[in-house]
């Protein structure tokens, strides 16, 4: 019985053994590589049939001498970044980064990593995706400005991941984080940008250092004013004080006269007031009894001024428009005189030349025109005569203008040549008498005038 047990503890021992030398287990951050005999992977793990087995997060059998496993790292691993590269500005710089990379999760980023990085040293891959890296960080950076990098790093580490994407998935790596640590220039156009901004913020510092130094003189002055103040206050309070004890020494001591003086007082202040009241008793019999009549009378005498005044501007304002009347009717009167005597002379110079025209016919043709040429020449006269019925007469009204002028004219001188018809027959008989006819005709005429 007990040999029984013995070999069948030795024989679970070597079953122990062998199993522990066939069964290989993946860690968590690791994927195990099968190749040999029978190790192929499945189609459910990659889209290819692969010439090895992938194993991640569990264990498997492998056989010794016929297959071979190997470990291929899945944690994450940082490699530094110093590149030397060109802006799009032409400026040489220098950056510096770290970026943190690993084997991607999927059997296809396992298998491409395995495939190119499986038994290489750390410091092989991290040559290999520094120069990667390198790369593509110059490509980005020669088409960026050195603004663009300094202000935006988040737009540049973000082109820089895009443009590794590609080739980063080839090598089945993604990349975790990629930093950009530092950009500088040996020809300090860096530092140059810096300095306008260097040199507000230095100057606005030493402007708020003033501000800060002036706010700070201000608010000791105010204290010192106000300290000042309080000792000003204090002394004033101080003073204030004594002169109420001195005051009140003072009241005791003149209590005596200070008493008299105050009813004396009292006596002047009604003595006052009853002086007042008969003051103002005064003015008011003085106004009942002198002013009120007094006013009275003035305000009569003022009323009767300014009728007797509204009477004599009336009275000159009746004799101004008298005068002007007057003047008007004499201006009118000497117009229609003017008129009528402008009217006789015109009427006096068309009768002498209708006269000497009719005159001048006569002559030429017949014997009345021989008679009205002297009765033509006898004119003034006539009319003279006929005017001395009129020099009885004091005023004498025309009416009709200048036609009515014309009309008294006409009448006198017929009055005044009534002797005419007599004329002719005393001529007409003494026809080729000569002289005594002319003798009787100026005769004739001499009586008719």
């Amino acid at each position: 019985m007990l040999t029984y047990l013995i070999g069948g503890a030795v024989a679970l021992i070597v079953l122990l053994i062998i199993f522990r030398m066939v069964w290989r287990v993946a860690e968590p951050n690791e994927a195990l590589i099968i190749s040999g005999l029978g190790a192929h992977s499945s189609s459910e793990q990659v889209n290819e049939t692969l010439g090895f087995k992938i194993v991640v997060g569990r264990g498997t059998a492998v056989l010794p001498g016929f297959q071979t496993v190997r470990r291929l790292p899945l944690d994450i691993r940082a490699t530094p970044l110093t590149v030397t590269c060109v802006s799009s500005q032409g400026i040489p710089l220098h950056i510096k980064g770290v970026t943190a990379y690993k084997v991607g999760d999927d059997y296809g980023s396992i298998a491409n990593a395995a495939r190119r990085f499986l038994e290489q040293s750390d410091e092989q891959v991290m040559g290999t995706i520094h120069e990667l890296f390198a790369g593509h960080l110059r490509a980005i950076v020669g088409s960026t400005t050195v603004e663009e990098m300094l202000h935006d790093r988040e737009t540049l580490t973000t082109n820089i991941r895009g443009s590794l994407a590609g080739d980063m998935e080839k090598l089945g790596l993604v990349v975790d984080s990629l930093q950009i640590q530092e950009i500088d220039d040996e020809s300090g156009y860096i530092r140059n940008l810096g300095r306008p901004q260097a040199a507000a913020v230095e100057a606005a510092a030493r402007i708020a250092q003033a501000e800060r130094d002036k706010e700070a003189t201000e608010r000791e002055q105010v204290a010192a004013a106000a300290k000042a103040a309080a000792v000003r206050q204090s002394s004033i309070a101080q003073a204030g004080y004594q002169a109420e004890v001195d005051q009140a020494n003072s009241k005791a001591s003149q209590s005596g006269p200070l008493a008299e003086a105050l009813a004396r007082q009292e006596v002047v202040v009604a003595e006052t007031e009853t002086a007042k009241l008969n003051a103002s008793l005064a003015e008011k019999q003085l106004e009942s009894s002198v002013l009120k009549p007094a006013d009275a009378e003035a305000y009569r005498q003022r009323t009767l001024a300014a009728a007797a005044r509204d009477a004599q501007i009336a009275a000159a304002e009746a004799n101004a428009r008298e005068v002007q009347l007057r003047g008007e009717a004499e201006a009118k009167a000497t117009e229609l005189t003017g008129k009528a005597e402008a009217a006789a002379v015109q009427a006096k110079a068309m009768a002498e030349a209708a006269g000497i025209k009719a005159r001048a016919e006569a002559l030429a043709t017949n014997t009345d025109a021989v008679v009205a040429q002297q009765l033509a020449e006898a004119y003034p006269e006539i009319v003279s005569a006929a005017a001395s019925s009129f020099e009885k007469v004091g005023n004498m009204v025309v009416l009709n203008g200048a036609q009515g002028i014309e009309d008294t004219l006409v009448k006198t001188i017929t009055m005044g040549g009534s002797g005419f018809a007599l004329a002719k027959q005393l001529i007409e008989s003494l026809n080729g008498k000569g002289d005594e006819t002319k003798a009787a005709l100026e005769n004739n005429q001499n009586h008719s005038v």
